[in-house]
């Protein structure tokens, strides 16, 4: 078995495995404030994630002020209320019954954007494909969230709000992308699975439904 000099010892492995498999969505949150080193690893972290054409488009709006996440929270309230109307039903119950934010409750709110314009009209590797400066911010984002568990911090994205009071509220430019509003903060606790999982909301796909091998439909040989 080939072995590589580049891997990583075991108990790294086990370190990033164990970010990946017990990241969750966090919507609830102790009042304990983030220490400012620990925040500014997790930005880092972030800022380190792959970007097309290395143009890092992302941007980050640490938000604290308790009048601006009060205005976040109304907007999500709104935008709660017309999503809700979706569904009716056992479904319908279960998604009024779901805790979708922690906005007010969660000591950091962070809006991450995409800067479509850094480094100019034409980035290497965007121009055949433009969307790939918003896939760059969401490579930051997960980055951000899986050094965000290892330093023991919860992270909840918040995507049931109208982006254009978003804008509006937090005075961000027209030609800049809102892409995630995350709650941050020290979680009540993680859960052993996802909540929409344990829920009975959704269930995990098995990965092996979900590769194909060389062409769009073709299943791998089992071995």
């Amino acid at each position: 078995m080939h072995k590589s000099r580049h891997q990583f010892s075991a108990i790294k492995k086990e370190g990033l495995y164990d970010a990946i498999y017990k990241r969750r969505d966090v919507r609830e949150f102790l009042p304990d404030p983030v220490p400012k080193d620990v925040l500014a690893r997790v930005l880092n972290a972030a800022h380190h994630a792959g970007s097309v054409g290395f143009m890092q488009p992302w941007n980050f709006i640490i938000i604290q002020d308790e009048k601006i996440k009060e205005g976040v929270y109304q907007n999500f309230l709104s935008a709660n209320q017309q999503a809700a109307q979706r569904f009716s039903g056992d479904k319908g119950d279960l998604y009024n019954s779901l805790k979708l934010e922690g906005i007010l409750e969660s000591p950091i709110n962070i809006c991450v954007t995409c800067d479509s314009s850094r480094l100019g009209p034409h980035v290497l590797g965007k121009d055949t494909i433009p969307e790939t400066d918003v896939f760059s911010t969401c490579c930051a984002i997960q980055n951000l969230w899986l050094a965000a568990r290892v330093e023991g911090l919860g992270v909840g994205w918040v995507s049931i709000l109208n982006v254009n009071q978003l804008k509006e509220g937090l005075q961000i430019p027209k030609h800049i992308i809102p892409v995630a509003y995350l709650c941050m903060g020290y979680p009540q606790e993680f859960l052993d699975r996802p909540m929409l999982e344990k829920t009975g909301w959704a269930k995990r796909i098995p990965v092996e439904e979900l590769i194909f091998t060389d062409l769009w439909g073709n299943k791998p040989e089992r071995d």
